[in-house]
């Protein structure tokens, strides 16, 4: 058990500089993804710090040094099942992978948070399953849009673009768009995207989920959508379930996204086809 935690606290990321981060990513009026950045950056040093002081404690706790507490303990049995611990739980992330897939994905998190911070400012495309508040981050889109043309927010909403264009979204947009923002990392379960033909299209055999092509988001004032498209809901985890926050927002449900089809849509509600931003492995 000692390797195992020695083995998770020497890969552990460091945490984000916070005070340098308010330097480098002022509250600005017209940009709102300053706000967005620091405040993702916290929740992950709140779950940093609690794994980075949980380890500590529990690899003393190990050589007798101070007492096994039972959240220590328990610590202990998560790491030796493969399971993710309460205590970090609490802190991190929505997520149902097991212990191992999990914390490669903190560190990847991690990662695309500290390219942000290295960048200085918002990077042309965003991995969207790499943020903690996704429903934060839209909003921030939409304020950015609302402030730049002195527009109503409440009149806003979103038309999504099917960028089937690109393979690689990091590698290929590399500048931002004018207006809105470019989005990555999207899963989708029971159809696919079919990048050919533009619209959404039956599964391939024992092809359980598959990958959404980047996505355009782009605010729009007094949008009409598309009576014939299929809302897709978007889910955080694939468990499909949630509870509703104070804010108003849901622990899992995100957005939807509207989707071309030239079936009728019944055809998909049935099928429960649903969008992810991370599976359980």
């Amino acid at each position: 058990m000692d390797e195992t935690a020695a083995s998770v606290q020497e890969r552990l990321p460091k945490p984000y500089p916070l005070d340098i981060c308010e330097i480098k990513f002022p509250t600005l009026y017209e940009e709102s993804m300053n706000t967005v950045v620091k405040q993702e950056c916290l929740r992950y040093n709140k779950l940093l710090w609690c794994m980075a002081s949980s380890l500590k404690d529990f690899r003393k706790a190990i050589k007798g040094l101070i007492v096994m507490t039972g959240e220590l303990e328990a610590l202990g049995k998560s790491m030796f099942v493969n399971e993710q611990p309460e205590m970090w739980v609490k802190k991190g992330p929505l997520s149902l992978k097991p212990l191992s897939s999990w914390f490669l994905d903190i560190i990847a998190r991690c990662e695309f948070f500290q390219m942000w911070y290295d960048l200085g400012k918002a990077p042309p495309v965003f991995w969207i399953s790499g943020i903690f508040f996704p429903q934060a981050f839209f909003t921030g889109a939409m304020q950015n849009f609302a402030r730049k043309y002195n527009e109503e927010i409440d009149l806003l909403s979103y038309r999504q673009t099917m960028r089937d264009d690109i393979v690689d979204a990091p590698k290929e947009l590399t500048k931002a768009p004018d207006d809105g923002v470019y989005i990555y990392g999207i899963f989708m379960e029971g159809c696919r995207w079919d990048c050919r033909q533009h619209k959404l299209a039956d599964s391939k055999p024992k092809e359980l989920f598959t990958d959404l092509p980047p996505l355009w988001f782009c605010p729009i004032k007094n949008r009409v959508p598309d009576a014939l498209d299929y809302r897709c809901p978007c889910y955080k985890v694939v468990s499909r379930k949630g509870t509703l926050l104070t804010t108003g927002h849901s622990t899992n449900f995100v957005l939807y996204i509207e989707m071309k089809t030239d079936v009728v849509v019944d055809k998909w509600i049935k099928a429960g086809v649903a969008a992810f931003l991370a599976l359980k492995f």
